[in-house]
């Protein structure tokens, strides 16, 4: 079947399924209740704005502490190069925070969720690039997948989708650059707290007679407690830091405005975009380095994306355009005019540029502000890791909800714990600012970078955008962001090499579990059960039924995986009602539960056989079993109803399977009456009496026992596989499954009832 066939809306019809008894009846027309930003009340919103402003501000809100210092390291030679510099500062906070991530990436997100997975997530949605083949087409008639297939007339759209379909080279390229985004962010996550807090202690240092060692050790202390104030969640931190930094936004704007008018209103000539180009042509390779102090301007502004998922949309665009924006472009014009009179003091130009009577309360605030600058980059870095941890692509960790109202609000104690050792690190063996700020221009530029990439490719496949309007946005901010890029990697010996070398850390971290759980999958769906051998359990007296209800849990979702005869060699028996549980997530932020289970019957009816697939959003949590048990009972209950209303009592005509073995088994149970076959056809009551019977038998099962099977499986490659991929089997990714959580940890399981199976896959 052509894919363009297959891909179907939210409306799609039955007949569009590749089974009739593979969704319940309701599924496909619940009214979707998860509504972006343009749904929330404006007293929501005006909430969200204000703590955003403490949570993603704080990183490009503290930038005029050390930008003009940054550019200027050699003192300030001619007037004309201060206003260029100043020119550039504020074009490129209007290029790229503002029109680049305010009003053009921002809208790319993923039902609300922002940041580079969220990208990619929305990329699989529309186009086949996701590299574990588990898609299904019943999984685009959820009601929160919103999927709509390009128009004939853009036929463009089309053919770039099937490229990107067919060809692996570009899905693991699209796959490597979105985890090397990734590794950027939690690198940033990283740095900002070092060169945040170094940065505020060495302005205490200043005024005291503190050594460095000293200084390092408050600023070790200090990163301790911000990391341990994380796991009040983002809602908590926010209310306390948003007033701070709105103290700081106010001071600097007023102070900027105060300089602006005392010292010269001339200085506003650099809007005029003549100066940025005298000034290349004037300075050269020097003007061309000197881009690596501008770029500090722009810093932390991945944070306002990665963290979209913590607020909302229109949250973000008020409190950057009303408090952001104009406070920080005042701070820059404010200095520049200081610097116009007094240009020998570009070192230390933001103190000296206070008056007098202000100094104390903007030091205070300066402290505070710089601290909690830290805090954008840590949020963005759990909110980024939950994501790609629902798509397989990171190794499990507890993601803990920190608030009921706002879902993307998570929080990770190990992610936290481990960021707060690596800063640790960083700020013991750097100890001064210096050498971390090379190396924190390279990974933010890197973020962006690779966002501009990303977004281009959702404008062309998903949003269908002309080919022109593409054009200027990569020509125009890649370029941008490439001249950035070149002049920090310029760099890159004095300390520049850092994030580097933290991302090929995080990568190989990820792409070695993403690896082989994509191996694991796949080898599970090669020696995936047949239909053949479920007839024969089936009709085996010496495999004993058992009363209860038994839950095994596998990850594939077609087919019988390969642990379920392995189980049956050790303990010759199954339980009255028997169901293979496979936890699957789609690209999408959130399912509702009313579709969230995906029911299908295996062998002949009175066997009590099936296949659930519980779907889940990147965003959703499964809960405690006391909750899940009854969901999944009262789904099968209702699939059961449908299964015999549709399927008949007597025979089963579906249309063909997607799965072979599965149509196979279709039409070998085809053949099969069932026991209750002669009474299903009598009449309507014989009906009903029969389903009535099926769900009471359910019923007592689930009050008899749920035991939910595990089976551990132990990962090897194979004895012929080349020495990279037996390095990276037998000791990287078993060193990760070892000291990362198990599937037990992440899953609704009570432990009272779990019984687990070992078993050993040679890939």
């Amino acid at each position: 079947m052509d894919h363009g066939d297959e891909v179907t809306g939210a409306d799609s019809e039955p007949n569009k399924l590749s089974r009739l008894d593979s969704l319940n009846l309701e599924a496909g027309r619940v009214p979707s209740a998860y509504k972006l930003a343009s749904k929330d009340a404006w007293s929501r919103t005006l909430r969200l704005a204000f703590q955003s402003i403490g949570v993603i501000y704080g990183d490009i809100g503290t930038s005029p502490l050390y930008v003009y210092a940054s550019t200027f390291p050699d003192g300030i030679h001619d007037n004309d190069d201060l206003l260029a510099i100043l020119s550039l500062i504020i074009y490129s906070l209007i290029l790229v925070p503002m029109i680049k991530y305010v009003f053009i990436v921002l809208r790319a997100n993923d039902q609300g969720d922002g940041g580079t997975f969220a990208l990619y997530s929305l990329i699989c949605r529309y186009a086949r690039v996701g590299l574990v083949p588990n898609q299904q087409v019943e999984d685009t008639m959820v009601s929160n997948y919103k999927l709509k297939m390009p128009s004939r007339n853009l036929e463009r759209a089309e053919k770039i989708k099937k490229k990107l379909e067919t060809s692996n080279v570009l899905k693991i390229s699209i796959f490597l650059t979105t985890i090397l985004a990734t590794s950027m962010v939690i690198g940033d996550g990283i740095l900002t707290p070092c060169i945040s807090v170094l940065s505020a202690v060495g302005g205490i240092k200043s005024q005291s007679s503190l050594n460095q060692d000293a200084v390092v050790g408050i600023s070790i202390a200090i990163l301790i407690v911000l990391f341990c104030a994380q796991r009040f969640g983002t809602d908590k931190v926010g209310y306390t830091f948003a007033p701070i930094i709105l103290i700081w936004f106010t001071l600097i704007g007023g102070i900027g405005l105060y300089n602006l008018f005392k010292y010269d209103v001339k200085v506003l000539r650099a809007l005029n975009p003549k100066y940025i180009i005298d000034y290349f042509k004037r300075n050269g390779r020097k003007g061309w380095i000197s881009l690596g102090g501008v770029l500090l301007c722009i810093t932390g502004t991945e944070a306002m994306f990665a963290d979209l998922g913590h607020f909302n949309v229109r949250a973000v665009q008020i409190s950057f355009t009303a408090v952001l924006f104009p406070a920080v472009s005042l701070a820059y014009i404010g200095q520049g005019a200081y610097l116009t009179k007094f240009p020998e003091n570009v070192s230390d130009t933001f103190y000296k540029s206070i008056p007098t009577p202000l100094y104390w309360p903007a030091f205070v605030a300066a402290v505070a502000a710089a601290i909690i600058a830290s805090q954008a980059m840590i949020s963005g870095a759990f909110a980024i890791i939950s994501q790609s941890l629902a798509l397989g692509c990171f190794p499990r960790v507890k993601v803990v909800h920190t608030s009921a109202t706002y879902e993307g609000q998570v929080y990770i104690p190990e992610v936290n714990y481990t960021l707060m050792a690596a800063c640790i690190i960083v700020t013991a063996s750097f100890k001064t600012t210096e050498k971390i700020g090379n190396a924190y221009g390279i990974a933010v530029v890197s973020v962006m970078l690779i966002t501009t990439c990303l977004v281009s490719l959702v404008m062309v496949v998903i949003w269908k955008t002309s080919l022109w309007i593409v054009a200027i946005f990569f020509i125009v901010f890649g370029g941008i962001e490439s001249a950035y890029f070149s002049s920090a990697m310029y760099k890159f010996k004095d300390g520049g090499f850092l994030p580097l070398a933290l991302s090929f850390f995080l990568i190989s971290v990820m792409g070695t579990w993403h690896y082989v759980h994509r191996e694991k999958y796949l080898f599970e769906l090669k020696n995936k059960v047949s239909s053949s051998y479920i007839q024969e359990v089936a009709s085996n007296p010496e495999v004993r039924r058992i009363p209860g209800i038994g839950l095994l849990y596998s990850e594939l979702v077609q087919g019988i995986p390969p642990i379920f005869p392995h189980f049956l060699r050790n303990v010759p028996s199954i339980h009255s009602v028997l169901i293979f549980v496979s936890i699957k997530r789609l690209p999408i932020s959130h399912v509702s539960v009313e579709e969230r289970f995906l029911f299908r019957q295996l062998g002949p009816r009175e066997n009590r056989m099936f296949r659930c697939v519980v779907r889940c959003g990147y965003k959703d949590i499964l809960g405690d079993p006391t909750n899940f048990e009854p969901q999944l009972v009262e789904y099968l209950k209702i699939f059961v109803h449908h299964d015999f209303y549709v399927n008949g009592g007597a025979e089963q005509s579906v249309a063909p399977s997607d799965d072979p073995n599965e149509g196979q088994l279709e039409e070998s149970r085809s053949k099969v009456p069932s026991r209750d076959s002669s009474r299903s056809i009598k009449s309507q009551n014989g009906i009903q009496a029969v389903i009535e019977e099926e769900k009471q038998f359910i019923q007592r099962s689930m009050e008899e026992v749920i035991v939910y099977l595990l089976g551990e499986v132990q990962v090897v490659a194979a004895k012929n596989s080349p020495l990279f991929k037996r390095i990276i089997i037998n000791h990287l990714y078993d060193f990760l499954q070892r000291n990362f959580r198990r599937g037990i940890e992440v899953l609704p399981i009570p432990r009272g009832r779990l019984l687990r199976v070992g078993m050993t896959y040679e890939i």
